[in-house]
């Protein structure tokens, strides 16, 4: 399992099965489901990355992906990204995730999610779902009709409101404490400048933590109504969309959609840390050793935002909400563990999240 190019598939060559065969083996990807269902309009991926340490857990997005291609890509790098945050949590999970194409503002129906449920009941337990992206509690009490591999139903505490999103908040707070412990010295946020782009439950719930420990925030979402809500309740400043990367700042923190790093943006970036909620931020591996040469520290988004996921595998489990936030508490230490390594090898901090999590996986093998 190595942690390398997230450019799974040429855009110049297309899609073919070849290339898709090509990229599973160079990534390690144990298998493929394509699922298509017309009559309710289902049309969705289903990606198993790792199965080694135990299921795959990853939830189940709803997008409307410009192609089939970037629907796939998409499946692949966050089935991917699941194994290592599971991997660099300690968790008996591996990594997988599935997405449905379609636009989940009217292309959904309860038969949709039940027909995904059919599928997902033929991977015998291979594969555990629940909500992502474009999915609902309800979404996954239609899939739950079907099949018992899934999460985050009504009733359970992931499908407890904004529960699972709170959780992935709460840990990247203390992950930007730890990160800022690390490039700055001390891990007081009082009066320090943090760029939160993208206001969705997470990044919502982020501004909440920040401002409640002295932060002064910089905020932005393409919903002006969110960018307004936040401005009203955190005291915080609005930025517009594009201009959110250059603004002068301790810490931003990128909780939209991933591949937000590339070239453009790095450029723009007038920050200490890169520390947010949004998953596969970097768009290529080259951009964490550029933060490095840059002086920027990066916390690796899989090892900040994994809050989500340990709350979802310790509820599994059968662990109440106490011991779910104690455990979501090991994210700072984790992090203080990647830049230590960082340091003493000379890697950057994307190098050594991979390092430490191949390190935890193959500790779980060998028990």
């Amino acid at each position: 399992m190595n942690l390398i190019s997230c450019d799974f598939i040429s855009k110049d060559k297309g899609m073919n099965g070849m290339q898709v065969w090509e990229a599973m083996a160079e990534e390690g990807f144990e298998e493929i489901v394509f699922a298509s269902d017309p009559a309710n309009g289902l049309k969705a991926v289903i990606v198993l990355h790792n199965t080694q340490a135990g299921p795959a857990l990853g939830g189940c997005r709803m997008w409307n992906y410009a192609s089939e291609e970037e629907a796939l890509t998409d499946a692949m790098k966050l089935a991917r990204g699941m194994t290592y945050k599971s991997a660099i949590s300690g968790l008996p999970y591996g990594g997988g995730k599935a997405v449905i194409w379609g636009d989940p503002s009217k292309d959904k129906s309860e038969a949709m999610f039940r027909s995904f449920g059919r599928f997902l009941q033929r991977l015998k337990g291979r594969y555990v779902t629940g909500v992502d992206l474009g999915t609902t509690v309800q979404d996954m009490d239609a899939i739950a009709q079907e099949t018992s591999y899934v999460t985050d139903m009504t009733g359970t505490l992931g499908g407890s409101g904004n529960y699972t999103a709170e959780m992935t908040a709460y840990g990247v707070y203390l992950g930007i404490e730890a990160s800022l412990q690390e490039a700055e010295g001390s891990r007081s946020l009082a009066g320090t400048r943090v760029a939160v782009q993208g206001l969705g439950k997470v990044g919502y719930a982020l501004c909440r933590y920040l401002r409640k420990a002295g932060a002064e925030l910089l905020v932005s979402d393409v919903n002006g109504a969110l960018t307004d809500q936040a401005v009203r309740e955190f005291s915080a400043s609005a930025v517009s969309p594009g201009a959110i990367y250059a603004q002068d700042c301790e810490v931003f923190a990128p909780c939209a959609l991933g591949g937000v790093l590339d070239r453009r943006v790095l450029a723009q970036l007038s920050c200490r840390v890169v520390a947010g909620a949004a998953n596969n931020q970097l768009a290529s591996p080259e951009a964490a050793a550029e933060l490095k040469a840059r002086g920027i520290l990066y916390a690796p988004d899989y090892a900040i935002n994994a809050g989500g996921i340990i709350a979802t595998a310790l509820e599994l489990a059968g662990s109440g909400a106490e011991d779910i936030r104690r455990r979501v508490e090991t994210i700072g230490p984790t992090l203080a563990d990647v830049y230590r390594l960082a340091r003493s090898a000379g890697l950057n901090t994307a190098q050594a999240a991979g390092q430490l999590a191949e390190a935890k996986l193959a500790a779980r093998l060998q028990r």
